[in-house]
């Protein structure tokens, strides 16, 4: 057996974070085993001027790291699942995800503690389509206003004024233990805004070698599996990156029953599709695929299409 991993990570502290936690998890597991962190900057963490959408999406968040085991520099990477396309290299499979955290996003402030209590004309920062669209459905009063850099980073410009508002994911929050940073942390339901496919787990993605493999496919998580495999099987059919705003949630319950929620639509949340659907857990084969093609049959492409038009419009003008 290997006595030495190399975890490529980003050098965001949340970045580290993930990797330190998967690290010390494999450590566990294998002993003898040293594991060492080859941390780097992605062109995502460079370009903080401009949206995703505008330069590439979340794949810029892992291109570097990919490149730095394909180089044979590392072996394995930790990722935000959300952040993964869900389409990846032959020779850079995801083999691992992870126990999630909590999967809802959740609004932060130091003065309103919840969506209702911002007042009119409200800025809040997200640079988030999906969270755009479904904030500008609940409160069509608001001003959306561009936020991009690490989780620390978008929580200080909070604090220094420049928004009433802003939308993390709570699970970065949760993990780097920043609740107290701030007044209100309200964590946002599923019925008032669905999150991102995959969010809260993490994906683990290395070389394609049996030996690593086995050993990090260990820190599968079950649930976790079948919930992301169908959101971003949903995600996956309709075509959609993080230039469209897509949100989906599977629940796998105890009683074997998965709930799986979608909502797509525009930006400024003016046209927004939705379904809901309770299957059981031993019929949930190509459960995300199916949802999908009825949106389609619905005008979901369309929609789309129409959404990232008007998302490119946003962006040119920022």
């Amino acid at each position: 057996m290997r006595d030495e991993l190399i975890i490529a990570t980003r050098e965001s502290k949340l970045a580290l974070w993930q990797s330190e936690h998967i690290k010390a998890r494999l450590e566990e597991l294998h002993t003898g085993l040293h594991v060492k962190l080859l941390p780097m900057k992605s062109m995502g963490d460079k370009m903080l001027d401009a949206p995703l959408a505008k330069i590439g999406g979340k794949g810029l968040f892992l291109k570097e790291l990919e490149e730095a085991m394909l180089r044979g520099e590392a072996h394995l990477a930790v990722h935000s699942l959300k952040d993964v396309p869900t389409v990846l290299p032959e020779a850079l499979p995801l083999v691992a995800i992870t126990e999630r955290e909590d999967v809802r996003d959740a609004m932060l402030s130091d003065k309103y503690a919840n969506i209702d209590a911002l007042p009119r004309g409200a800025v809040v920062g997200t640079s988030s389509l999906r969270r755009q669209m479904q904030l500008m459905r609940l409160r069509p009063d608001l001003k959306i206003k561009w936020l991009r850099g690490n989780v620390n980073t978008r929580i200080q410009k909070l604090k220094d004024g420049h928004y009433d508002a802003i939308i993390l994911a709570a699970a970065g929050i949760n993990r780097l233990e920043l609740l107290d940073l701030v007044e209100y942390v309200y964590p946002i339901s599923l019925f008032e805004m669905l999150p991102a496919m995959g969010q809260a787990a993490l994906g683990i993605q290395c070389i394609n070698d049996p030996e690593v493999i086995a050993m990090i496919s260990q820190l599968d998580d079950e649930y976790s599996r079948i919930e992301t495999s169908i959101e971003r099987e949903f995600v996956d059919t309709l075509e959609g990156g993080c230039q469209v705003p897509i949100g989906v949630n599977a629940t796998l319950m105890e009683n074997d029953d998965i709930i799986v929620k979608a909502v797509l639509g525009m930006p400024d949340g003016s046209e927004i599709m939705s379904d809901t659907k309770l299957i059981k857990r031993s019929n949930r084969e190509g459960i995300g695929r199916v949802m999908a093609l009825e949106m389609i049959e619905k005008g979901a492409k369309e929609l789309l299409l129409r959404a990232e038009m008007m998302a490119a419009e946003q962006n040119a003008a920022l």
